[in-house]
């Protein structure tokens, strides 16, 4: 009976710390939050567009001085469209994602159909065009009549 009682506490003991673990790790996921450059999506949203383009790669950031009014145009334009309740869709594919961008969903054009993306924090100093993939996967499927020596002779009907 005392060995029964010991391994019933020792199992306890087990419990209690695996419980502790899962909670440590919870508090861990809880505690990490998205930062860019040392900086936090609402620290960034409050810059400037020019402040924030100086946290960019060269490119980027030449690309950001040269469409600073583009970029402002667009992220007017999709708040307008929010307050409106419509898709925001665009073909701009050459414009840098900045924070004002963050959690939209804007519909890319991808040369055939407008692709719904939803801008994350990680996003952020890519071009859209990067996130609405061009080619899709080839899928072959049966050959066609004539395609094939075996094929050739049979009638089209």
């Amino acid at each position: 009976m005392l060995l029964l009682e010991k391994r019933l506490g020792i199992l306890d003991l087990v419990e209690l710390e695996r419980n502790n673990m899962a909670e440590q790790k919870i508090n861990k996921l809880e505690r990490k939050t998205f930062t860019y450059r040392g900086k936090t999506i609402e620290e960034l949203k409050e810059m400037d567009l020019r402040e924030f383009s100086k946290l960019l790669k060269a490119n980027e950031r030449r690309t950001i001085f040269r469409q600073s009014d583009e970029i402002q145009k667009f992220v007017l334009r999709c708040n307008k469209k929010i307050n409106e309740n419509k898709r925001i869709k665009t073909h701009s594919r050459y414009l840098i994602i900045v924070p004002q961008m963050v959690g939209l969903t804007i519909g890319i054009h991808n040369g055939k159909e407008f692709v719904p993306i939803e801008i994350v924090g990680e996003m952020l100093g890519h071009r859209l065009g990067e996130l609405a993939i061009t080619r899709n996967k080839v899928k072959h499927g049966a050959a066609g009549i004539g395609a094939t020596r075996s094929s050739a002779s049979r009638s089209v009907k």
